[in-house]
């Protein structure tokens, strides 16, 4: 690693808490969009540095927000949502070269891990015969699918366009193909 990947996992984990943070009333319950996770998908345009970021960012996103929300933070959301961010980033970076898959596993990831616990936290209450774990599984994997596979798709999609990565390497960042 160098200063620019620091840089860039310092701008990244930033963002992304910042994005929780100020948007906690979407970020948090059973039913939510975290607008941040459209950043997720720029690990196979950025690699590591992402991939940390998310982790980083995701952790004190869930420790500041989950205090704002609820008065508290529940420790496993603060340990589970990070390591979700971590498996969905990694996997986004190792399918990179099929990005729309990459993009689409990542919010699969980020539902069930985080829709695994999150009913326990914040229950669901439904009006239909489905087990809540399943119903909060369902509601994360859908909303992570328009942030990630729809807005991050999109965000990385003009990030790879031809000038904009030129523009990103002649600044000297390491920039995945």
């Amino acid at each position: 690693m160098d200063v620019k990947d620091l840089t860039l996992i310092a701008v990244f984990s930033s963002l992304y808490a910042v994005l929780v943070i100020f948007l906690f009333s979407v970020s948090f319950g059973p039913i939510q969009l975290r607008v941040a996770d459209c950043l997720l998908p720029l690990a196979a345009m950025f690699g590591w540095p992402v991939i940390t970021a998310s982790v980083i960012g995701c952790f004190i996103g869930n420790l500041v927000g989950g205090v704002m929300s609820f008065g508290s933070f529940d420790p496993r959301d603060v340990t589970f949502g990070p390591i979700a961010n971590l498996v969905a980033t990694y996997v986004i970076f190792t399918l990179r070269r099929r990005r729309p898959l990459a993009c689409a596993v990542g919010a699969v990831i980020v539902g069930v891990i985080v829709g695994g616990y999150l009913w326990l936290i914040a229950p669901l209450e439904i009006g239909i015969a489905m087990p809540l774990w399943a119903a909060t599984m369902i509601s994360v994997t859908l909303s992570s699918l328009i942030t990630m596979g729809i807005l991050g798709y999109a965000l990385l999609s003009f990030l790879s366009r031809p000038n904009v990565k030129a523009f990103l390497k002649s600044r000297g960042l390491k920039v995945f193909d």
